[in-house]
């Protein structure tokens, strides 16, 4: 029954901490909105592979200048002279397109190129991929409250959902403030997240739990404090481990991993963070006691 951490200690402040960075985020996510990729705004992308490996970056950027593609983006990924490129235009509106394409981009680097893969992406695909993304996320968020509302007391299942929220809504927002394409695999990340989260809540949920029952005259915090210590060392281990695996994909994976990694390091990390200090708050703020738990397994 030692606690080790007053966690209990630093809640005001962490809660005010999280505030900020959620109302920092929602103002982003209002006024600046997210950089979608093709997979949502719709457009073309391509993958090429340029014979003369010392091109670099600037010189394909610099060689789609002249053409009316709207927003381009131009990536390095895999081995040298191979690129990912991403524009606006949609290349099935005109069938000559792509291969006048890749003239110009041959003549002004001076070197062959052959499109290994094209790919085009309608308004109207892009539209409903969005809409499917986002009732994805919100059909986890409802399916993980029903899941803690059966599983829990009602006091667990919304300090649960505040705290899957507040991972979201952050990890959103910094996409935003540093404007990272935003794609389908980032909605998978996020998807991750959400299950990564509420593990790590439902673990610390279930030992707060157990330990409200044993310790009939504990404050609520106390009771925090020392279920957080006990489940520390496996979320410590479970962070870190995984931690490593998604530091490894980030570095060593190439440009095309380097937004789902990075919302996945994101979320292992707010989620941790929000376990501890947003989730576990909620009880402390609802006043959950031993009393309660027994009135509502009387019901």
């Amino acid at each position: 029954m030692n606690k080790k951490i007053n966690f209990s200690k630093f809640f005001k402040v962490a809660n005010i901490f999280s505030l900020l960075a959620v109302i920092l985020s929602l103002l982003f996510l209002f006024f600046k909105g997210l950089n979608y990729g093709v997979d949502f705004k719709g457009g073309t992308l391509l993958e090429i592979r340029i014979e003369n490996t010392n091109i670099q970056i600037q010189d394909v950027r610099s060689s789609l200048n002249i053409l009316e593609l709207g927003d381009v983006s131009v990536k390095q990924f895999g081995k040298e002279g191979d690129f990912l490129i991403m524009f606006e235009k949609n290349a099935n509106e005109n069938k000559k397109f792509i291969s006048e394409l890749k003239n110009v981009i041959s003549k002004k680097i001076g070197s062959a190129v052959n499109f290994r893969r094209v790919e085009s992406v309608g308004p109207k695909v892009s539209s409903e991929l969005l809409k499917q993304g986002l009732t994805a996320i919100a059909l986890a968020l409802g399916a993980m409250l029903f899941y803690i509302w059966i599983r829990f007391e009602w006091q667990f299942s919304i300090g649960a959902i505040v705290a899957l929220i507040h991972d979201v809504v952050i990890t959103l927002g910094i996409f935003s403030i540093l404007a990272f394409e935003v794609n389908l695999s980032i909605v998978a990340a996020v998807l991750t997240i959400v299950g990564y989260s509420m593990n790590d809540t439902v673990v610390i949920f279930d030992r707060i739990r157990e330990n409200l029952l044993k310790y009939s005259k504990i404050k609520t915090n106390e009771i925090t404090d020392i279920s957080v210590n006990e489940t520390l060392s496996r979320t410590i281990i479970t962070s870190l481990t995984t931690l490593l695996a998604l530091f490894s994909i980030f570095i060593l994976g190439g440009e095309i991993l380097k937004g789902f990694s990075f919302a996945m390091i994101l979320g292992v990390i707010i989620g941790t963070y929000s376990s501890i200090y947003v989730a576990s708050p909620v009880l402390n703020y609802f006043k959950v006691t031993q009393k309660t738990l027994l009135r509502d397994d009387d019901l």
